[in-house]
């Protein structure tokens, strides 16, 4: 295999693919927080795209390394982003209802981890797509994944941040329905 614009276009294809969770949680961050400072911002956009762009090559590891081990955690992996996700939503819709908007960061280092595992531990199993290439290469893929998610969660925290200007009180309980939704959706699709 070598590197082409085929090649090029079909991981950002890919990672835009990947990157819609991270995406909508970032919208949902970004309503919970309509005043959030742009460092936050490429801070929350960097964890997300960092987990997008190790989970796959975590998974080339285990392809090379572990692969029986990895088989057996795979059947998780919906549970583990439903588990997630469901606790944070539910914290968020359980502050916003309470009338807790108060806090300048709604989402702290822990919960933005939590949500960083949570979006991209789909892909690891990515990492068994990409098995067959070089190092090199599946690096350069998780790469693109990585900027693409970047990309896409700057988007998606922008938009909510605008939106939860207008939505105020109410941005809380939204962005928390939508993890809610997100949690739910990994978990129906994953375990199908």
């Amino acid at each position: 295999m070598k590197l082409s614009f085929a090649f090029f276009a079909n991981s950002i294809l890919f990672g835009a693919g990947l990157a819609m969770d991270a995406f909508s949680v970032s919208l949902a961050n970004g309503l919970n927080e309509p005043k959030m400072k742009r460092t936050r911002m490429y801070m929350i956009a960097g964890t997300f795209a960092l987990f997008q762009t190790g989970m796959p090559l975590a998974g080339w590891v285990c392809v090379h390394t572990i692969v029986t081990c990895f088989r057996n955690f795979e059947k998780y992996i919906p549970w583990i982003a439903l588990v997630l996700l469901l606790w944070i939503g539910g914290k968020m819709i359980i502050e916003g209802i309470r009338g807790d908007d108060a806090k300048d960061n709604a989402v702290g280092a822990g919960g933005l981890v939590f949500q960083g595992v949570a979006t991209s531990i789909d892909a690891l199993s990515v990492g068994f797509t990409i098995a067959e290439y070089p190092f090199a290469m599946a690096a350069t893929e998780a790469a693109l994944i990585g900027a693409v998610t970047f990309v896409l969660c700057m988007a998606g925290l922008v938009a909510g941040r605008r939106a939860g200007t207008k939505l105020a009180g109410k941005a809380s309980v939204l962005g928390g329905a939508i993890l809610v939704f997100i949690g739910i959706e990994i978990f129906v699709t994953g375990a199908l």
